[in-house]
């Protein structure tokens, strides 16, 4: 396939410790250095979603998301399920009984070559408070679903972004 302005000999431009600046003819893109990709959870219990909410340096302020970690960025052999469990109560405090893949998704194919497993995590128990690990500030919320549409309007006037992949919990009311 042929595809206009690429070159198909891809240059590092810039390199750090966990993303990859890469340009390839008139292409430029990001990808996660060490092709490492990410676990994304959607926990649901009882009628309710378990969003975080977190600063983000890139967007200069606060986020509402799904809750979400790398995989295999503490252990070698990690897999999408084992990073799913991990990070969901490490960010939010709740335990799974029941994980289950959705699927591969990319997020921003125009631009990032990263992806994530979307995971649906059922059965939760509260373990713990959450809010991540030394270097983050979560803060969890537990949602009702169909009071998701006006959580988020809230949050928005307060000036917090929403991450794309919520669209997963709005999408019927855009149709």
């Amino acid at each position: 396939m042929t595809v206009p302005g690429l070159t198909g000999d891809p240059q590092i431009v810039w390199q750090g410790k966990y993303v990859t600046a890469i340009k390839d003819g008139t292409w430029e893109y990001v990808s996660r250095a060490g092709g490492v990709s990410a676990a994304v959870i959607l926990a649901v219990d009882d009628g309710h979603v378990i969003l975080v909410d977190q600063y983000r340096v890139p967007l200069g302020r606060r986020c509402i998301e799904l809750p979400a970690g790398l995989v295999g960025d503490e252990s070698a052999g990690e897999t999408p399920v084992d990073a799913a469990v991990r990070e969901l109560e490490e960010e939010t405090g709740y335990r799974a009984e029941r994980m289950t893949e959705l699927g591969y998704f990319h997020s921003s194919p125009g631009m990032l070559s990263e992806g994530f497993t979307l995971l649906k995590a059922e059965g939760l128990t509260r373990v713990g408070a959450g809010g991540g690990n030394h270097d983050e500030d979560i803060i969890v919320h537990r949602v009702k679903l169909d009071g998701v549409p006006a959580f988020l309007a809230a949050k928005r006037a307060e000036g917090a972004a929403v991450d794309v992949k919520l669209l997963l919990l709005l999408g019927s009311q855009y149709l």
